[in-house]
């Protein structure tokens, strides 16, 4: 190992990955040398580091295949002689297999360039992609019913030592609810903010006890409930509740699906499942405890006592990470006791907008509403200023709107905004739900729309309900749908992910993204032609991608064969008319 600084250091570009990871300084001459090895060590538990390990304690790995890496010949002599101990053979006895990144930095002729090689070679040969695997993971519903993010979700909870903390929206799944009945018998503290018993609450007795949230308190697990919509779907695992250094190992569960059958095996979804990010445990932790400390008791389990997090988490203990980030709709909310009320901001709404006014190659959103304002004339203006930006918009089949649906639409804002008479209910006019898809479809951005039925129904409803955006290799991914109500009258949650750490998991959003763009190919034609001739027509179908065009075609045609499709009792009764017999 180079103990001496060089002489005539002068100031050097490397790489902060470099540095942070091995603590080196190199000179201009190409030697290296090396800083106080602290800094090493406290890097050990970097994703780069594990990766550069596994690629070198692999018995596959030889000198030749890291001098591809472009590392000296001398230095992967090195470095592989040492891996193999005295006998110089892979897998023996005497291996001395690479336990710190320390270790590495002192085999002889190693240095930040070396290292920098390494992490580059780890990569290429997928070891980091592998670690990063570790860390993270993401279950795109639908799934069978063994394979749902819902059975993982159960598994987390069952490896809880300390606490779980949950913020959801709806909750069914019987596998999640005896998890968390045996999590409670571990001594496992059980906390949850539950939209559904904002409801359940006002019921009495037995019903009270047998509602969903009555059941959870049966359990053991503390139930709370917001004055707001409570639309997150996230989980933290022994977090840092009361200890900052929980964050380091801390686990999170969150995406676009709700813990029920329907959203694992029918409906469109993702769900990450992430460790080890410090910085997004303890922006979720202090999310949760802002919910959990202004919310009502639900009140069935006089046992459970309210308990708030002892850990004030504060800016300078998060470490703010280029790559990655959160936020939320809680900060559009001003508080006072236990009431959340609206200040105007636009928190998420306004990230989404910069990314897309800065997006240089692609914006591919697959969203299950397009009613957002902001957003919606951002990528209009995206669209119409700069065409070589490939914008593609895959929404669910309740965002189509007919012409004379649109027509209509926009009349109503003209007339609301003639009637408003303050600056207040003219945004209230214009922030209205409004279908944005087919505007932005004639500013020229490309958008499809998973249809599978006639008349939209959560009955039957087959929803494309992710919540994911990709722009250029950013992602941003959470439970916030494209809509004023979820930024002003919801909790609601946007990661994201971006740079060369996060490459992999963007890449796997993006390939769903272009599964999603072409799904149900090929069955249009059999369908219509089906329609045309059966004397049974189908008004639920397998879902497919369409264009707005195609989208009409289709419902014209099933008007054409099944006048009955827009009477009364269709309209009122969808779930009971799904076919119609001509």
């Amino acid at each position: 190992m180079l103990r001496a600084a060089c002489a005539g250091m002068k100031t050097l570009q490397l790489s902060a990955l470099a540095l942070l990871a091995v603590g080196f300084l190199a000179c201009d001459d190409g030697t290296e040398s090396e800083t106080d090895n602290a800094t090493a060590l406290a890097s050990e538990t970097t994703v780069e580091a594990q990766a550069v390990r596994a690629l070198l304690n692999d018995p596959v790995t030889t000198s030749d295949i890291l001098v591809t890496g472009k590392v000296t010949k001398a230095a992967a002599k090195a470095i592989i002689a040492h891996r193999n101990g005295a006998d110089a053979a892979a897998k023996s006895a005497d291996d001395d297999l690479f336990d710190t990144i320390v270790e590495l930095d002192a085999v002889s002729g190693v240095g930040p360039a070396t290292y920098k090689r390494l992490v580059t070679l780890a990569d290429q040969r997928g070891y980091l992609a592998a670690q990063n695997a570790k860390k993270r993971s993401v279950i795109f519903s639908p799934q069978t019913a063994d394979k749902t993010h819902s059975v993982e979700v159960a598994k987390r909870i069952g490896a809880a030592k300390e606490s779980i903390d949950i913020a959801m929206y709806s909750y069914s799944d019987a596998g999640i609810g005896t998890a968390l009945a045996d999590a409670v018998k571990r001594g496992v503290k059980v906390r949850m903010v539950f939209e559904t018993a904002s409801e359940d609450r006002k019921l009495t007795g037995t019903a009270l006890t047998n509602s969903k949230s009555g059941k959870l308190e049966t359990a053991g697990v503390d139930v709370r409930w917001v004055n707001k919509i409570m639309h997150h779907k996230f989980m933290i695992v022994d977090g840092p509740r009361d200890d900052a250094e929980a964050a380091k190992t801390a686990t999170i569960v969150s995406g676009s699906a709700n813990w029920s059958s329907g959203a694992g095996t029918k409906y469109d979804e993702n769900t990450m499942f992430l460790a080890a990010y410090p910085e997004l445990a303890l922006e979720l932790q202090r999310d949760f405890n802002t919910l959990w400390e202004h919310s009502k008791d639900f009140v069935s389990n006089p046992a459970l006592v309210f308990e708030a997090s002892t850990l004030v988490i504060t800016d300078d203990m998060i470490t703010d990470d280029p790559g990655m980030g959160i936020f939320f709709t809680s900060n559009n909310f001003s508080v006072n006791g236990s009431t959340f009320s609206g200040n105007g901001k636009n928190t998420i709404a306004d990230q989404l907008v910069l990314a897309i006014e800065n997006a240089e190659d692609r914006i591919h959103i697959a969203s299950g509403h397009l009613r957002s304002r902001p957003v919606s004339e951002a990528l209009m203006k995206k669209a119409e200023e700069d065409p070589t930006v490939e914008i593609k918009i895959y929404l669910d089949g309740q965002e189509y709107i007919s012409e004379s649906g649109n027509t209509e639409q926009k009349q109503a804002q003209v007339t609301c905004l003639a009637a408003a008479t303050t600056e207040s209910k003219k945004r209230a006019c214009l922030d209205k739900s409004f279908l944005y898809g087919l505007e932005v479809e004639r500013a020229g951005a490309n958008v499809r729309y998973k249809y599978y039925a006639y008349r939209w129904d959560a009955g039957y409803a087959a929803q494309m309900h992710n919540k994911f955006f990709i722009v250029d290799d950013a992602l941003f991914s959470g439970s916030y749908n494209l809509s004023d109500n979820a930024e002003h009258a919801t909790f609601e949650n946007m990661f994201v992910f971006k740079g060369p750490e996060f490459r992999d998991l963007v890449k796997s959003y993006e390939d769903r993204f272009q599964t999603l763009w072409v799904q149900g190919d090929g069955l249009l034609p059999g369908l219509s032609a089906k329609i045309d001739t059966d004397t049974t027509i189908p008004i639920v179908f397998p879902g497919m991608s369409l264009s707005w065009a195609q989208v009409r075609d289709l419902k014209s045609l099933i008007a054409k064969e099944c006048p009955a499709v827009n009477s009364a009792p269709f309209r009122e009764e969808p779930t009971a008319h799904q076919v119609c017999s001509k």
